[in-house]
């Protein structure tokens, strides 16, 4: 059964946050808030998080995971960005975009698109997540929480728990979180993609 953790969305409890890192650290899945939605999340070197992951959401090989991030400096570690495009991404950050982008040597190979070996990244603006985040020290491998056959995420935390109590480690509730997934650009053919129109304004990508 996973650990159910009800956490303030504006000042989560110390206390809360830790021992979902303890879990995170200890190879667990978790299933916690963003501000687009929820999302399942596990360490990079966690394979068995990475495919516990693709068999809840049912994923091949050629789908981007996303490295969640605390902050700019960090995403920098996990990615290639040139000037171009720097100051827009850190414009649009924290916020709900996902921009795909080449991958460092930082960045498993299981984890990269295997043609064009590139990572999704992110940083959210969600206080829970930013606060696991920041405890944690690394980023967290995460994957949109939409279920086969759904077209709308869960938003939650209960509902979640029902669904996911034996699959994950771990559930975060901080209330009713966004139901609309981020707006994903990819960024590394140079000029910018809109590979999925979301929640963050894609005109500023655009064009």
């Amino acid at each position: 059964m996973a650990k159910y953790f009800d956490v303030h969305p504006d000042n989560p409890q110390p206390r809360s946050i830790h021992q979902v890192v303890e879990v995170i650290r200890g190879d667990g899945l978790i299933a916690y808030p963003t501000d687009s939605g929820f999302a399942l999340g596990c360490r990079m070197g966690n394979k068995d998080g990475i495919e516990r992951i693709r068999a809840i959401r049912h994923l091949d090989d050629k789908h981007h995971f996303t490295l969640m991030c605390h902050d700019f400096a960090q995403l920098g570690q996990f990615v290639q960005i040139n000037n171009a495009l720097f100051r827009a991404v850190k414009a649009s950050t924290p916020g709900p975009y996902t921009f795909i982008l080449p991958a460092t040597k930082e960045v498993p190979r299981r984890l990269l698109h295997p043609r064009k070996k590139t990572v999704g990244v992110r940083i959210t603006a969600h206080g829970t997540a930013q606060a696991i985040l920041a405890e944690l020290g690394e980023p967290l491998l995460s994957s949109t929480l939409l279920l086969p056959g759904e077209t709308e995420p869960m938003t939650q935390g209960w509902e979640i728990k029902e669904a996911l109590d034996h699959v994950v480690d771990a559930v975060i509730d901080s209330g009713e979180c966004g139901a609309e997934p981020t707006t994903v650009v990819d960024l590394s053919g140079g000029a910018p993609e809109i590979l999925r129109a979301g929640a963050g304004d894609p005109d500023r990508f655009s064009g």
